[in-house]
């Protein structure tokens, strides 16, 4: 898999900031046209991934540490709706990757629950010095999929985030598996600030939807024309967005 520098890679970023909700069809419509733009058709798949998970896990990291060579830096708590994409060769096909990360708070879950529909991908984040983190997988997270997602076949991959931190560790890896097994995900260890295994978690969650011919179907059809068009509930409790 080749990395953001590689000529095969390209990466674009858009933030979705969405003050009570109201302006996101506002910039959606921008953010369609500029896509259109940018990006053309030179692609065989375009997948949709989210990344989910509590405030503070390092969901913006990992992202920032996929489709950026920059180092990664304590980020604030997303607002809303964060959006980046990235253009990757793998399998011998050129893959649009559409990677959404949403905000942790529960005062944005109304906001983000939109963006569940059609992605191909979930990616579940949790942060192994947090015990709390990796409890809400279960009780938070994981329920949030099952009533959101409108794909039965859509891939999820569970991420251990900050192993940088071993000596704060506390959840062992064999906790990780034990919830992947029982909830039927991928499993990867990774830290987003030395990017260790960072390609690996998006790599290996990718070759899996590309097997799963449901999803690849999706990806060079339906997915094209229907991606950027979610239109979030308004939140009238959100705060502006900085």
């Amino acid at each position: 898999m080749e990395d953001s520098s590689s000529p095969h890679a390209q990466t674009t970023t858009t933030s979705l900031c969405a003050p009570r909700g109201f302006a996101v069809e506002i910039n959606l419509v921008r953010f369609h046209r500029s896509m259109d733009q940018s990006s053309g058709s030179d692609f065989d798949y375009l997948f949709k991934l989210l990344l989910i998970g509590d405030s503070g896990v390092g969901k913006s990291s990992l992202l920032l540490s996929f489709t950026s060579d920059n180092a990664i830096d304590e980020l604030s708590p997303t607002i809303g709706v964060d959006f980046k994409v990235k253009f990757v060769t793998m399998g011998g096909k050129k893959l649009k990757l559409a990677i959404w990360d949403t905000a942790g708070q529960e005062r944005f879950r109304t906001l983000t629950s939109s963006y569940y529909r059609g992605a191909q991908g979930v990616i579940m984040v949790y942060d192994v010095t947090r015990r709390e983190t990796f409890t809400n997988l279960s009780d938070v997270w994981a329920k949030e999929i099952e009533m959101h997602s409108t794909n039965q076949d859509c891939i999820k991959m569970l991420v251990g985030n900050k192993v940088d931190k071993e000596g704060d560790r506390v959840v062992t890896k064999k906790e990780g598996i034990e919830f992947a097994r029982e909830y039927g995900c991928l499993f990867i260890e990774c830290s987003a600030k030395t990017r260790v295994n960072v390609e690996q978690c998006f790599e290996e969650l990718v070759l899996k939807i590309l097997d799963t011919p449901s999803l690849t179907s999706e990806g060079s059809t339906a997915v094209k024309r229907n991606i950027f068009k979610q239109k979030p509930v308004s939140d009238s409790s959100t705060s502006a967005c900085c």
